[in-house]
């Protein structure tokens, strides 16, 4: 584990007033007022919980109890992952910031033959609910009947969709979808906000832009009706916006989506910049986002966006990897969107996926395939999704990268929300355009925040050097830094303009908020520096500035200059009422390792380098092939270990650390090889998307193979035991006889396999099978990370290796 301990802090403190003359500034306008937003005109459902919390909605941003509230959403699809293990999943959706979890409720996961209704084990919905609720979290159901999900016939069950007309006010199908509701409804009676639960919205079908008789917006009234006929009853009605949606304005809210790569494309060459790295003021709608069906006529978002708010609920966690196009995401690639969307206007963040899965199995398969009518070819049973939480509940990478924005969103939400936004004189003139400077100013009177990104997957943005900006404001124009800075190529941020600090104002600051919490000494501020820009913070009105070496008088105002980062206080002042503030700034990569959580009635930060969440009263940490813990938490407080670990405490900088060592073990694995690969067939070309099809079932009989035996007290001790597979082909299989426990499409990332999952096969030898990619498939892969193939096709494993997973449980006291 590394070591934290920063060196003494550095401040230089000067008066405003000597600021020098600007350099060459990018300038923004935001002194025109902000509209009033407006109310009364969106039929929701019952909006007040039993308590009194009311969940309302106006045309700008939602509010909770009269006050803005600007959530974050994250889709996990409960059929997708194992109900045993739903609690400390839904734990580790809290633990990164999340407010509201959403989930479609896929049909043909419930009722795979007719009348024949599942609700148990993985498909126990309200056990789900339920559960969400015990973990403060907020649920959105998207009840379809149509769904997508990559799931075979959009979630359409096989006897519906041969049997009739579907998506439409076709009487036969209106008859089973109805059945089909009534009998959703039962598992979620009772679990409505109006009733005390957790469910705050129902989204009608998905990505719907069909128009004609019985289609359209008549479509989508009649499923609302239905639905609300049946119960369904909540404070909030949403549908997709993207793609040309049909929808009756005024009866449901648009909410909208953007990725960082296409996988239902057709190309198999690298995309051209993505919109989503764009700010947008004149749309909400963030290019292809892969609706299955094409609109001839304008969505219904062209004339609505003045009467309902910018919503997101499928920004990308990540994409899933289907057959032909197999983009590798960094995790910057989604944490550049958040400043990009919630600049443009974005009132709700939310994620698809935010956590991973597998598909279930039934009498057949159930993945999207694109040999069976599918557009897309998708996995048998992976979902990983790439997505912060992945397929077997680990944290990928990506979640450190969005998760201060998350801590933003919970702390300054409420600020940002009612603000308006306002768009520069200058920007990109092109999507190739990745020079001109991409960013934009919420405001709201004189207060506000700055957005930039400097971040285009898979392009190289220029340093936009000696950066200042002005913001003119309606008390008059607001310059910052005090010295022109060079904004790093891939950098991305929020800086706060004249935000309140208790009293005093923090006219501007080169460091993004994260967080507001306090202890017995008073408010503190918690900041993250951009790597690469010096830190400065702007106060007005601060008494008694202390910190480092430049403590000193403030006057009026003050720039606090060359702050250095790190676990110890930057600064402390006093307010014009005496109160006492004091000011964090951590380096960019500690705020990404930064968890918030509630402890013994007190909201305290917590620094780990490994994956933590709340369980109970227990803070449970989990660090891979690292026997070693080091976490850090303020305010301080006890803390006692498992019986077999024990702590020891230090102090670092304003934090008390605890560092603790579990026993460590060595594990092997046998691989024997069973088989060799047979040639493979011409890729063929076909299918809807008229692009590379997966192989036929046939096929795979071509595939190399080799025998795995796993050592059967592999998880002995352990929290998990991930099997680490090493390959180069086009599709890898991984067989308990004939019993398919994962597969993985080839994009250039080891396969990794959470052992728990299987604890009861591990006594058996497994059958690991590779299948031949060609050097002539029709794929995108990744060129950094494509095989070398140098005869024709190639299917290869390298190092196959067992990575413990240990755990460290503290029962924490004040």
């Amino acid at each position: 584990m590394g070591n934290n301990v920063k060196l003494p802090l550095l401040l230089s403190i000067s008066a405003l007033a000597s600021i020098p003359a600007a350099a060459e500034e990018l300038t923004i306008d935001a002194s025109a007022p902000a509209a009033a937003p407006r109310t009364g005109h969106l039929n929701m459902g019952s909006n007040t919980s039993p308590n009194g919390d009311i969940i309302d909605v106006n045309s700008r941003y939602f509010t909770l109890n009269g006050e803005p509230w600007m959530p974050v959403m994250g889709e996990f699809h409960y059929t997708r992952f194992p109900p045993e293990e739903w609690d400390e999943q839904l734990a580790k959706i809290k633990a990164q910031g999340l407010d509201v979890v959403a989930s479609y409720v896929i049909w043909n996961h419930h009722e795979a033959r007719p009348a024949e209704f599942d609700w148990s084990g993985d498909r126990n919905l309200r056990a789900f609910v339920q559960k969400a609720a015990a973990h403060d979290l907020k649920v959105l159901i998207r009840i379809g009947p149509w769904a997508h999900g990559e799931v075979r016939f959009g979630g359409t069950p096989d006897w519906v969709v041969n049997a009739m007309p579907t998506r439409r006010n076709d009487a036969v199908y209106l008859q089973y979808v109805e059945r089909w509701w009534r009998q959703l409804y039962q598992q979620v009676q009772g679990q409505f906000w109006k009733d005390g639960g957790p469910i705050i919205g129902v989204q009608l079908e998905n990505e719907y832009n069909l128009d004609g008789p019985g289609m359209g917006a008549e479509h989508i009234s009649t499923l609302k009706t239905l639905a609300r006929g049946i119960g369904f009853d909540a404070p909030l009605y949403t549908v997709t916006g993207w793609d040309s949606a049909i929808y009756p304005r005024g009866e449901v809210l648009p909410v909208f989506a953007g990725y960082p790569d296409e996988p239902w494309g057709a190309t198999a060459n690298r995309l051209p910049p993505k919109e989503v790295y764009a700010f947008r003021f004149d749309s909400r709608v963030a290019g292809n986002v892969g609706a299955q069906t094409t609109s001839r006529r304008a969505g219904t978002i062209a004339s609505d966006m003045d009467d309902t708010p910018f919503l997101g609920a499928e920004y990308g966690g990540g994409v899933p990897i289907m057959y032909r196009r197999r983009p590798l995401i960094a995790p910057d690639d989604i944490a550049a969107m958040l400043p990009v969307q919630l600049g443009s206007g974005a009132n709700l963040y939310g994620y698809y996926m935010f956590h991973g899965g597998r598909n279930p199995q039934s009498h057949t398969t159930l993945e999207e395939d694109d040999r069976l009518g599918g557009y897309n070819g998708m996995p048998i049973v992976n979902y990983d999704f790439q997505a912060p939480l992945g397929q077997y509940g680990q944290e990928q990478p990506v979640a450190d990268a969005i998760r201060p924005y998350h801590h933003f969103i919970n702390s300054f939400g409420a600020l940002l929300a009612p603000m308006q936004v306002n768009r520069p004189p200058q920007e990109p003139t092109t999507r190739d355009d990745v020079s001109t400077p991409r960013w934009s100013v919420r405001s709201q009177g004189d207060r506000g925040f700055l957005f930039f990104n400097n971040h285009v997957r898979q392009y190289e943005t220029p340093i936009q050097a000696g950066t200042r900006f002005t913001v003119r404001l309606p008390s008059g124009p607001l310059s910052f830094p005090s010295q022109p800075v060079d904004i790093p190529s891939g950098a991305h941020f929020i800086w706060p303009i004249n935000m309140d600090l208790d009293g005093v104002t923090l006219s501007w600051a080169t460091a993004q908020p994260v967080t507001r919490l306090e202890d017995g000494a008073g408010a503190v501020y918690v900041f993250s520096a951009v790597e690469g820009i010096p830190v400065e913070l702007a106060l007005r009105g601060a008494g008694n500035i202390r910190g480092g070496r430049g403590a000193g008088p403030s006057g009026e105002g003050a720039v606090i200059r060359n702050v250095r980062p790190g676990f110890g206080e930057a600064l402390s002042f006093t307010t014009p009422s005496g109160k006492s503030v004091r000011i964090i700034v951590l380096e960019e990569e500690q705020a990404q390792q930064l968890y918030l959580f509630d402890i013994a009635g007190q909201r305290r930060l917590v620094h780990t380098e490994d994956p933590a969440f709340m369980e109970g009263g227990t803070l449970r940490v989990r660090s891979r092939d690292d026997a070693d813990f080091r976490v850090s938490v303020f305010p301080t407080l006890d803390a006692a270990p498992q019986a077999n670990l024990r702590l020891a405490r230090t102090r670092n900088g304003m934090f008390q650390t605890w560092t603790s060592r579990a026993p460590a073990r060595n594990l092997d694995v046998e691989v024997k090889p069973l088989r060799p690969a047979g040639q493979m067939p011409v890729p063929e070309i076909g299918g809807r998307a008229n692009a590379g099809l997966q192989p036929y079932p046939e096929t795979y009989g071509r595939s190399a193979a080799w025998t795995i035996d796993l050592p059967p007290n592999t998880l002995d001790d352990l929290s998990e035991a991930w099997l680490r597979i090493d390959y180069s082909g086009d599709v890898a299989r991984l067989l308990d006889g004939v019993d398919l426990l994962d597969d993985q499409f080839f994009y250039g990332r080891p396969w990794e396999i959470g052992l728990s999952r299987f604890g009861d096969r591990l006594a058996r030898p497994w059958t690991l099978t590779v299948l031949p990619l060609r050097a002539d498939a029709p794929i995108y892969i990744q060129e950094e990370i494509k095989p070398r193939i140098t005869d024709g096709q190639v299917a290869a494993i390298g190092k196959v290796s067992i990575i413990p997973e240990y755990e460290l449980r503290l029962a924490v006291q004040p």
